[in-house]
């Protein structure tokens, strides 16, 4: 297994995820009231969310429903439609036999909240009056199921069960508008690959767009699909009610298993205040629990390459030597299963899962190579003339080679090494001489393990841990000499991704419950070229290229003109493969919510904050160069001219790489979310749900001085992170994004809700564009270096010669497109849709 010889700091640790203020020793005036100023800040924030707290404590107010929980809520009446209050309502779960007992209020009216998606038991008792019942009753996540009982004057002894219907779940308390997937719906439905994010797709107003992220960093599969013509990065994605979603990429960490998921709910309009950062819709999952007795499952999918037919496009008709097969082999095998039971029967229980893919995805590409006979500088075979660059200044000056023949003293012993390790044709001809097949091997394996536990009647709790690795072991069509990838890669991508996630409920009183969760994750992609670790360019005698791990390996090599271009070495333009690349992220999250009954209004505060770090160190042009050869450097005066001519002159005619004196430059971020929402039940037809929520996305901040640069638009200079009177976080201030939001519901029938609401949202932003590489991806940190001819008939340099060595801030360098402009401004969309 290859890796990364740097950045291994990549475990769970708390220290990193909380760790002390930092004080910069330089400026210390400015730098310490900068300090002091942000450290008041967050005490009045701290201050202000007790208050609110303590506020809602004070009222008198039923707890609803949150993103890991459902609730179940109605009216209690007698036969004559008049409310019972002190009705003693039972709700127990089939599945846990764990019992739960709430009172009706002056108004008849019941909540319990906090309830694991599931079926349960409604059964309703007061003196004088026949008890009710109402069997399988389904509670889905973040979301409350109405059940209204009448209690007939009778004997307690003679009990009236009837089963609830779908008129009775009809949701009624909210506006949002949404779609939910139930455990068998998911493991039921075909889907391919197993990939639970297709499962977006089967809601309205949804689309996958027409690209997606590279499978090096991309492993897990994250759907790139738009909701409501919004884009992909601004849906939210939740794991038991902790983010799940990478803020650099904008794509799921953990794409759970199939197996253990319990319940999704996809939200795509008019989602309450307590959810934010998602302008588009808002992929709530809750994982599956253990209950009172023991289930499991196993499967296997096995696709084999016997029932594949060959692409007649792209697929030569050539015999694999290796397998004697006319198609490279293709295999798939994704297995699993899950189990799940009591630790201690009604109290403590366990789930955990496994799925495993083992993959080899055949491959084969028709390419074109240098013939034997153009190797040893004779040109001839390919007709067109060539002319030697040193004979004159300009294509008008120039002579012909004699027979379109390089000398063999004019040939670059460099490039002649370089060009031993390309391949000679296997097929006959000057273009498309060159069949290379191979498999693309991907192995990945990821679990779950969840623990329930109900400590006591008012306190309930949670753990879950998910883990998952991929591997991608990409070939290259020309071998040691790189080239163009068979399947999706022509490199190694290693991806390790973590995420945990705890939480306890506990009910405080009768009319109070607090609930608080923590969440953690770790998304970490290490891509790396075939050949990292390795001095090609050095070896074969040219300078300049290989310079340290990160520059190591084959430069990409692009031989441009005549009857086809010859690609070479690696890189996105050569195999698709942005490596060396290292991209580390972490985020430490908490979460509070607190929720009280007062009359027919249940009010709800919440706050989540959270803590989020990243690394990059990209490679989007190749860090040991990328060179091109073009034609017109053995063009003469009647045009012509080869790339390969040109190569095996050793003249570049341009190059192009990335640049960094610090590959340890990293952001970190804090982010800050506050909400409060009342939802009131006007009359039994009509309800109401208004809120605020404020967003701080605070500025990021580098690791070090020196370590970013934030664009100042308004003088085109590059302030510097951590140097002279300009901070960590490159003198950015935020301020506080509003985010009203405003829904009602009104039950025309039985069968008919009618719902309507308004909300603003703040987009979390994507590549970098709110928190990540961008900074890190600008001057002083990274630059790309490229060397251009003033025309395209000179070369840059000689093979024998190298590069120019990059100087920063001068010299060929360019502030990356990625640049961060300075103030910071967020994305915000407002939307009032009829529902």
């Amino acid at each position: 297994m290859v890796a990364f010889p740097v950045h291994t700091d990549f475990l769970p640790s708390v220290a990193d995820l909380f760790p002390r203020p930092f004080v910069p020793t330089s400026c210390p005036i400015n730098r310490r009231r900068d300090f002091m100023r942000l450290r008041i800040v967050s005490k009045r924030l701290l201050l202000a969310f007790v208050a609110v707290a303590v506020a809602a404590l004070a009222l008198p107010t039923p707890a609803r429903a949150q993103a890991v929980y459902g609730s179940i809520a109605g009216t209690i009446e007698d036969s004559t439609g008049a409310a019972l209050p002190g009705v003693n309502v039972t709700i127990t779960s089939v599945e846990r036999k764990t019992a739960d007992t709430v009172v009706t209020n002056g108004s008849g009216i019941y909540t319990k909240d906090r309830l694991l998606p599931g079926t349960y038991t409604v059964k309703a008792e007061l003196s004088g009056f026949r008890p009710a019942v109402v069997s399988s009753v389904k509670v889905n996540v973040d979301t409350q199921t109405k059940i209204d009982l009448k209690l007939d004057v009778g004997q307690m002894t003679e009990a009236v069960e009837v089963t609830a219907t779908q008129g009775q779940l009809l949701k009624t308390d909210r506006a949002d508008v949404a779609t939910v997937f139930e455990a068998r719906e998911i493991t039921d439905l075909p889907v391919i690959d197993r990939n639970f994010t297709k499962f977006i797709l089967l809601t309205p107003g949804t689309q996958q767009q027409s690209w997606g992220h590279a499978a090096s960093e991309n492993p897990q599969g994250s759907a790139q699909t738009q909701v409501n013509g919004q884009t992909f990065a601004g849906t939210g994605y939740q794991l038991d009610g902790t983010e799940n979603r990478d803020p650099i990429l904008g794509i799921i960490v953990i794409n759970p298993n199939l197996e253990a998921i319990g319940e999704t709910k996809i939200t795509s309009q008019n989602y309450d205040a307590e959810f934010g950062q998602a302008i588009a819709g808002v992929v709530s999952v809750q994982t599956k629990s253990g209950t009172n007795a023991f289930h499991g499952s196993a499967f296997e999918f096995l696709q084999r390459d016997k029932f594949r037919a060959r692409n007649p496009f792209n697929e030569p008709d050539v015999v694999n030597p290796l397998t004697g097969r006319v198609l490279p082999q293709t295999k798939r095998d994704q297995f699993g299963g899950s189990v799940g039971g009591p630790i201690v029967k009604n109290s403590w229980f366990f789930f955990g899962d496994y799925q495993g893919t083992r993959s080899n995805q055949g491959g084969s590409k028709l390419l074109t190579v240098p013939t034997a006979l153009a190797r040893t500088g004779n040109l001839s075979e390919y007709g067109i003339n060539i002319f030697d660059p040193a004979s004159g200044a300009t294509p008008a000056q120039r002579a012909q080679f004699p027979g379109n023949v390089i000398p063999g003293s004019r040939l670059s012993p460099q490039a002649q090494r370089v060009l031993a390790l390309i391949p000679a044709p296997n097929r006959p001809g000057i273009r498309d001489n060159y069949v290379a097949q191979g498999s693309e091997k991907f192995n990945s394996d990821s679990a779950d393990v969840r623990l329930d536990g109900r400590l006591s009647s008012s306190l309930n709790t949670f753990v879950r841990y998910s883990y998952a690795r991929f591997d991608l072991i990409g070939p290259t069509a020309f071998g040691t000499g790189g080239g163009s990838e068979l399947v999706s890669l022509g490199g190694n991508s290693k991806v390790r991704n973590h995420s945990v996630a705890a939480g306890m409920d506990y009910t405080l009183n009768s009319k109070t419950v607090l609930d608080v969760r923590f969440g953690f994750f770790k998304y970490g992609v290490d891509v790396l070229p075939f050949d990292f670790g390795t001095t090609p360019a050095k070896d074969a005698g040219i300078p300049g290229l290989n310079l340290d791990a990160f520059s190591s390996g084959l430069p990409a090599i692009f031989l441009r003109g005549g009857t086809a271009d010859i690609n070479s070495g690696s890189g996105l333009g050569a195999n698709r493969c942005n490596c060396p690349l290292a991209e580390h992220e972490k985020q430490g999250q908490i979460v509070s919510n607190l929720t009280r009954l007062a009359g027919n209004h249940t009010l709800k505060f919440g706050v989540d904050i959270r803590r989020a770090y990243n690394l990059r160190v990209p490679s989007d042009s190749h860090r040991s160069g990328e060179l091109t050869f073009n034609e017109q450097g053995t063009a003469g005066p009647s045009g012509g001219g080869l790339g390969v001519a040109t190569f095996l002159l050793g003249n570049v005619t341009s190059m192009r790489r990335y640049v960094s004196p610090n590959t340890n430059a990293r952001e970190r971020q804090w982010r800050q979310f506050y909400y409060v929402q009342d939802t009131w039940r006007a009359t039994p037809k009509l309800t109401l749900n208004y809120g605020i929520r404020a967003d701080i996305i605070n500025p990021q901040t580098v690791n070090e001085a020196g370590n970013g640069g934030w664009l100042d638009i308004a003088t085109g200079e590059i302030r510097v992170g951590g140097v002279g009177d300009i901070d960590l976080a490159g003198n950015v201030k935020n301020h506080v994004n509003w985010a009203p939001r405003l829904g009602a519901t009104y039950q025309i029938n039985p069968k008919t809700v009618i719902r309507a609401g308004y909300g603003r949202s703040y987009d979390i932003g994507v590549f970098g564009s709110t928190f990540g590489h961008s900074v890190t991806q600008n001057l002083p940190v990274l630059a790309v270096q490229e060397l251009n001819p003033s025309n395209n008939f000179q070369s840059v340099f000689n093979l024998a010669q190298g590069p120019s060595a990059p100087v920063f801030p001068s010299g060929h360098l360019r502030t990356p497109a990625a640049g961060r402009a300075a103030p910071l401004a967020r994305g915000r969309l407002q939307r009032h849709p009829p529902a």
